[in-house]
């Protein structure tokens, strides 16, 4: 999803990833409202190689957008989940996996791809499952 062709705006973009994912942010679990303001977030960050597609972004809060900084996705998820707050691992997991179909179908992204490769195998290791598996 959004890999290919002109993105929209970031407000535009902003409400696609919230009718995708919900209004909570991925890494604090809060709803947002007119307190809790929501922000975009590149999973991949940017300065990582991560592409400006929807595929790359969730909804985070801005105290979370804040506080990651320039910490992995799995880091922060590892940080969130120490502070006893509810992030969401299925919807990073989702996102990481979309976005590594996407680069694998628009091709590209030669910096993002051994970061997002490296992000998928710490989560298959946590869950010992199968989202550090890929093809492409």
């Amino acid at each position: 999803m959004g890999a290919v062709g002109a993105q929209p705006d970031r407000a535009a973009r902003l409400d696609l990833v919230l009718d995708r994912d919900g209004p909570t942010c991925i890494w604090c679990g809060r709803e947002f409202s007119a307190l809790v303001h929501p922000t975009t977030e590149h999973v991949v960050p940017r300065v990582k190689g991560g592409p400006s597609w929807l595929a790359n972004e969730v909804a985070a809060c801005r105290r979370c957008n804040a506080e990651r900084g320039h910490r992995t996705p799995v880091d922060w998820l590892e940080e969130c989940l120490r502070r006893g707050w509810p992030a969401d691992e299925p919807r990073l997991v989702r996102t990481l996996t979309a976005l590594a179909a996407a680069i694998a179908t628009a091709g590209g992204q030669r910096r993002a791809r051994p970061y997002l490769d490296g992000q998928l195998r710490r989560l298959g290791r946590r869950a010992g499952g199968a989202a550090g598996q890929r093809t492409g």
